[in-house]
């Protein structure tokens, strides 16, 4: 299963990646501020995750990142 990271001191609260995520599975943590001030990021939705990585190319701070479990026996 894919597990969505993202550093939520580099997140600039822009919210490009929860527009484009096919699954919606980030939102902006309104409750939270990073140290820079903004509302990060954050998947509140982890298991509908498709590991498409969108997210991840789509942020200009380079902040997501998609880890990819390797299945046993392959």
């Amino acid at each position: 299963m894919p597990k969505v990271i993202i550093d939520p001191d580099r997140c600039k609260g822009c919210g490009l990646c929860v527009h484009m995520c096919p699954k919606k599975v980030l939102v902006l943590d309104k409750k939270k501020l990073n140290k820079k001030g903004y509302t990060p990021s954050t998947p509140v939705h982890p298991d509908k995750c498709i590991g498409c990585a969108i997210c991840a190319m789509m942020c200009p701070d380079c902040a997501i990142t998609i880890k990819k479990e390797k299945k046993e026996g392959k």
